[in-house]
């Protein structure tokens, strides 16, 4: 029998801490491998990466690295020719190492926490930050001479700008205009801005929140790029009653009563993302669990 018909509907695994943020692997070859942040409330967090056994059919930690705060996202590089990541580079499966640390901060006494990031698909040179000091910086990366086997990368300011009045809480790239230069972030004080790296002079106000509600998340249509989707502060609660919900779209626009799938978790969900390689591969997390369901 072939590993793919041993495979289980419901893989379940243990953290020792709460996980917070989460992210598949791109990788073709890497179908269940996952990267998990904690949520500690000290300055002791950590990253993990877990994958699948095939022996055991069991979800298993393969690396542990420290890091300080919690992470607000963690993304894997999206150009699967390049190496596991750039920020921090898989050296093998037990073992990785920190490549490169974009530090903007010039003031030691303070330093504005960063909400969230993005890596531009078409030019993985191109990482995008937020930050609560009311700015987006777009960063450059660049891989240097190889000295030994150790690729030298360095990161510098592209552009910083004043993104929004208030706090910043993301930032994504759109696929319009070659998916390249343009990008949107959101923040506290209601707004969607649109950017163009060719003409930051000036930005567009594309939505703006009625009551000015703080919108804490976007992202963009894959197939459709004149469309996004943004959510404002306290207004989804749908994981307090621990369902996840899977709904079939395909007979829209006609109404779509009852969802295809609904699974009750152990604990409020606070992460929700399809696998990258396998359309039918679903990761939750709640409290310190990760569950991947088919």
């Amino acid at each position: 029998m072939s590993l793919h018909g041993k495979r289980k509907e419901i893989y379940k695994y243990d953290a020792p801490w709460t996980v917070y943020a989460m992210s598949w692997s791109i990788r073709p070859d890497k179908r269940f491998r996952l990267a998990l942040g904690s949520f500690v409330e000290e300055y002791n967090n950590k990253v993990q990466l877990v994958g699948l056994e095939e022996e055991s059919s069991e979800f298993v930690c393969r690396n542990t690295f420290d890091h300080p705060y919690p992470t607000t996202k963690i993304m894997w590089i999206p150009d699967t020719k390049g190496c596991t990541q750039i920020c921090w580079p898989q050296v093998s499966d037990t073992e990785t190492r920190l490549e490169c640390l974009l530090n903007n901060n010039k003031n030691s006494d303070f330093c504005a926490p960063l909400t969230s990031f993005d890596w531009n698909e078409v030019d993985p040179n191109l990482l995008g930050t937020s930050s609560i000091d009311t700015t987006c910086t777009i960063w450059g990366l660049e891989t240097g001479q190889v000295l030994g086997r150790v690729n030298l990368v360095s990161g510098h300011v592209k552009t910083q700008l004043i993104a929004h009045d208030k706090e910043v809480y993301d930032i994504a790239f759109s696929r319009a205009g070659g998916g390249r230069d343009m990008f949107a972030s959101v923040g506290a004080d209601g707004s969607v801005r649109m950017f163009d790296l060719r003409h930051l002079e000036h930005s567009t106000i594309i939505y703006e929140d009625p009551q000015h509600h703080p919108l804490l998340r976007l992202c963009w249509n894959k197939q459709d790029p004149n469309y996004l989707a943004t959510m404002a502060m306290d207004g989804m609660e749908a994981t307090d009653d621990h369902q996840a919900l899977i709904w079939d779209i395909q007979q829209m626009p006609r109404a779509i009563d009852d969802p295809i799938l609904a699974y009750t978790a152990e604990g409020e969900i606070n992460n929700v993302q399809w696998a990258c390689t396998q359309p039918d591969w679903i990761a939750i997390c709640y409290n310190n669990c990760l569950e991947i369901l088919r």
